[in-house]
């Protein structure tokens, strides 16, 4: 990046760093909102059910600021987790954020190691089927299509049955101790999750591929006699990485979505179970955290990929990301 492209590239980057945190605002009000217009009350929940004297309920609404506006309490809760201070669980009586830090990492592995299975494997699948095309193409489209078509819990659920249960080979549930062993166990889980974002990601590097290889400057650059490897290298696969990036902004987007389902079935114990678990027992303030802290996660990811376009992809100019599309 040049002295000339750097400054209008800063501009950019700071008016969407802005713009995402006014939507991470908006975004935290309708958390917030949302979970007061679900029935029941985090009052009832503590009762269990049980009656209970107008003091013991006055103490209730007071601990948890029940009794305040709505206003009030959105901005005393805004204010508490400015500060980092995300709430008490009602299930588990600690700290929401200790809850997080005790989950957070093991989500963050699960959808990192299923984010580097998507992108291997869906880049190489979908390169193999553009170059070679024929019988292989009619293959890989066929994989891609059952993986497509087979949602993360019920991937979960086979492979779980197959490799965990029926052959022994890895472990059916937890998330394991220490680095090696939570690799073990997290890999069903991450395969589960990216089956199906494996087959999209195929999908669309194929047909960029091929849009690529009909272009002009690839007859070109063939027509010079350059080695067809290297026109893949450099004209085909580099001039579709800005339809696969902006894919790739989906992708984890799905997968922090996905991992609900798949920590679930695998009873991994991260983020995404929480939030189940939370949204069960009616534990506001956990499910509160949790949302924002996805919603966050997948604004942030969108960031970072309107940044990459116009590096990965000069003709894609600042702030034109349906270019690349």
């Amino acid at each position: 990046m040049t002295a000339r492209t750097a400054l209008p590239f800063l501009k950019f980057a700071a008016r969407r760093t802005v713009e995402m945190a006014l939507t991470l605002l908006v975004a935290s009000f309708a958390v917030f909102g949302a979970m007061y217009l679900a029935p029941g009350s985090p009052a009832g929940f503590l009762l269990s059910g049980r009656s209970a004297s107008p003091e013991a309920l006055a103490a209730i609404n007071a601990r948890y600021h029940l009794d305040d506006p709505f206003a009030v309490r959105y901005l005393h809760w805004l204010g508490d987790l400015l500060q980092g201070d995300f709430g008490r669980s009602l299930t588990y009586r600690t700290d929401v954020s200790r809850l997080l830090a005790d989950r957070l990492p093991t989500t963050l592995l699960l959808v990192a190691m299923a984010l580097v299975v998507v992108v291997v494997v869906g880049l190489v699948l979908g390169r193999v089927a553009a170059v070679r095309g024929g019988r292989t193409d009619a293959a890989v489209l066929v994989a891609t299509t059952l993986a497509v078509g087979t949602p993360s819990f019920v991937a979960a659920v086979l492979l779980q049955g197959l490799f965990a249960v029926r052959l022994g080979w890895f472990p059916s549930s937890g998330a394991g101790e220490g680095l090696l062993d939570r690799l073990w166990h997290l890999t069903l889980p991450a395969i589960a999750l990216a089956l199906y974002l494996i087959g999209m990601l195929a999908r669309v590097t194929r047909t960029a591929m091929l849009e690529a290889l009909d272009s002009e400057h690839v007859t070109v650059a063939r027509s010079r006699g350059v080695p067809e490897r290297l026109v893949i290298r450099r004209h085909v696969l580099r001039n579709s990485l800005g339809t696969v990036l902006t894919t790739g902004g989906l992708i984890v987007s799905t997968l922090l979505v996905c991992t609900i389902l798949v920590e679930t079935a695998f009873s991994i114990g991260g983020i995404g179970q929480l939030l189940e678990l939370a949204t069960t027992t009616k534990d506001f303030p956990t499910v509160q955290a949790v949302s924002l802290i996805i919603v966050a996660l997948f604004m942030a990811v969108n960031l970072v990929v309107d940044l990459l376009l116009p590096v990965v992809d000069p003709r894609i100019t600042l702030g034109t990301r349906g270019a690349a599309l």
